[in-house]
């Protein structure tokens, strides 16, 4: 028969090292995103775009809230953090104008 206590503490291990795991993927995928949002950056600033484009945004963040409902993820919770990515590309693609 297996300890209580020991086995808390196994399945503790398990859904830390799921969590860790999650988290190098949340990185690497963050990365990649905003190599493409600076090369938009670029071609915006290029071309003597606006940095931001509130239409897109708006279809961004009805898109992600619907995602994220299908994923029971609270679609509040992702508005804010698609806001919050949102927020520093823009600040990026301003940079990349000056």
């Amino acid at each position: 028969m297996t300890n209580p206590v020991a086995r808390a503490a196994d399945l503790l291990k398990e859904h830390r090292d799921s969590i860790d795991r999650l988290d190098a993927i949340l990185v690497f995928t963050l990365a990649e995103r905003f190599k493409h949002t600076q090369a938009v950056g670029r071609l915006k600033a290029q071309h003597d775009l606006p940095p931001s484009d509130p239409a897109r945004e708006d279809r961004q963040i009805a898109r992600l809230e619907e995602l994220a409902a299908q994923a029971n993820l609270d679609p509040a919770f992702a508005k804010k953090f698609l806001n919050f990515i949102i927020q520093e590309v823009i600040q990026h693609h301003k940079q990349h104008q000056s």
